[in-house]
């Protein structure tokens, strides 16, 4: 059979038939991505700043983003992985975690799950000194009832630090101005950097042989560790632990001032006390004698102003009793007298005067009165006032004398009806004790024997107690 002719838009293998597809799950293909990288990839080291730090309580995880400049990535550290580290993670950490990188398959997102943990810099340092601090407090360098007093008096010191530092200046400064006599032994070492350690080590070692050479004089007194404030790299020679251990076989009781207030090292929880900063515990250390000095120095002028008060008290005691005694002066009691005179005859002299004023007054008033007046009408007037007066005054008198006369009747009425002898007169009688003449109400309190009176309306009667 012929085949049938070409068409001419038949353009051959040129366009060959469509592929057939394979089609992927969203879960089919996040977990060959996970398998991939897993496979690819697998276990790495990545470095980079923790940030977006979070712990889930519930199930102890640690969820965080560790990047850099440019990129970030997702990380999980599982409760019960690098257990060491994972208490000093936080937001701007730097780090170096040890991790597989997978696929969280739930949301499609690649991370890093995380099985160790290195802190850079300063965190590795901090991991170093906690490590350190427990170990040694497990061990009893740091407890209490091994500490020792530091002396009151101290005549002679060792102090271990750089000869050249900020920490020597500011403690020679302080001891100079408050215990000049003090001695001080320098064990110069240095403070910083590879080797210090040992070094600090050493120089507490040798103040100890010193002082065992020179026990028969006195020795040391006590020896104190210092430097200025650093970082935490800077400080880092008084975290070692020889230098811990040497603090604690001192003989000598030690003192740690290193750093700021606000810096604590290894040294300062083994050492006997803990100043500071070297300036604070120079003061520290001169205190008995500067507190001593400083006594001494102003005992002059407390005693005079214990005295001052005690005369002050001794003055007003005597003057309290010059005045309660009247022990003056007999010139200042008599020109006291005599003031009080001047001041009695000047008030007697304007009261005369005065007095003088108003008679005049009067009588010049009289006088005027008289003149319009005349004798006879002047006498007639006094005389009608007279009268009336007289009149007047009698009235009273008489008002008076007969309300007194009612009231004294009222009175001597009611005294009448109460008193005893109207009550006798009734057929009572009164007992009295023979002797004092006092009111027997109680015959318990009479004693067998006792004479007694009885009075009654008429006369009285004497009879004795018979029990």
């Amino acid at each position: 059979m012929a085949k049938p002719p070409k068409s001419q838009w038949d353009f051959g293998e040129l366009f060959p038939a469509e592929p057939v597809r394979k089609l992927l799950s969203v879960s089919e293909l996040t977990g060959q991505v996970k398998r991939l990288l897993e496979k690819q990839i697998g276990q790495i080291w990545v470095t980079g700043e923790i940030t977006n730090f979070r712990a889930q309580g519930a199930s102890g995880h640690l969820y965080f983003t560790l990047k850099d400049m440019d990129s970030q990535v997702s990380c999980v550290l599982f409760r019960g992985e690098a257990a060491e580290s994972r208490a000093f993670l936080e937001d701007g950490c730097k780090v170096n975690l040890q991790g597989t990188l997978t696929v969280y398959e739930p949301r499609g997102q690649y991370q890093l799950r995380v099985t160790a943990v290195e802190l850079q810099g300063v965190g590795a340092l901090q991991v170093a000194f906690e490590k350190l601090k427990l170990k040694l407090k497990a061990e009893g360098l740091f407890a209490s009832e091994r500490k020792r007093d530091i002396p009151r008096y101290p005549t002679r010191i060792g102090i271990v630090t750089s000869q050249t530092g900020a920490a020597i200046r500011d403690v020679l400064h302080v001891i100079q101005r408050r215990q000049p006599g003090l001695e001080i032994i320098l064990a110069p070492c240095r403070v910083q950097g590879q080797g210090a350690g040992e070094e600090i080590a050493e120089s507490i070692r040798e103040l100890n042989e010193f002082h065992d050479r020179t026990k028969e004089v006195g020795g040391l007194d006590l020896i104190l560790v210092t430097r200025g404030g650093g970082s935490l790299e800077d400080l880092w020679a008084f975290n070692e632990e020889v230098v811990a251990r040497a603090i604690y076989a001192s003989e000598v009781p030690v003192v740690s001032a290193v750093g700021h207030e606000i810096d604590f090292t290894i040294s300062d929880f083994v050492a006997d006390f803990r100043a500071a900063t070297p300036s604070a515990a120079a003061e520290l250390i001169t205190e008995g004698a500067f507190s001593s000095l400083q006594f001494v120095a102003g005992a002059g002028m407390r005693l005079r102003q214990a005295m001052d008060l005690a005369l002050k008290d001794r003055k007003d005691e005597l003057a309290g009793v010059l005045y309660r005694f009247d022990l003056r002066h007999p010139r200042k009691r008599l020109n006291e007298s005599l003031q009080r005179l001047d001041d009695l005859m000047e008030g007697l002299t304007r009261s005369l005067t005065m007095e003088m004023r108003a008679l005049q007054i009067r009588s010049q008033n009289l006088v005027d009165r008289l003149k319009r007046l005349g004798p006879g009408r002047v006498l007639l007037v006094k005389r009608e006032r007279y009268e009336g007066a007289v009149s007047s005054l009698k009235e009273r008198v008489i008002s008076n004398l007969k309300m007194r006369r009612l009231n004294f009747e009222s009175v001597s009425n009611r005294l009448r009806l109460l008193g005893p002898q109207q009550v006798l007169s009734r057929g009572y009688s009164i007992t009295l004790d023979a002797s004092t003449g006092e009111v027997i109400r109680d015959p318990a309190e009479q004693a067998p024997g006792k004479e007694i009176r009885t009075v009654l309306a008429k006369g009285e009667l004497r009879s004795r107690v018979l029990g």
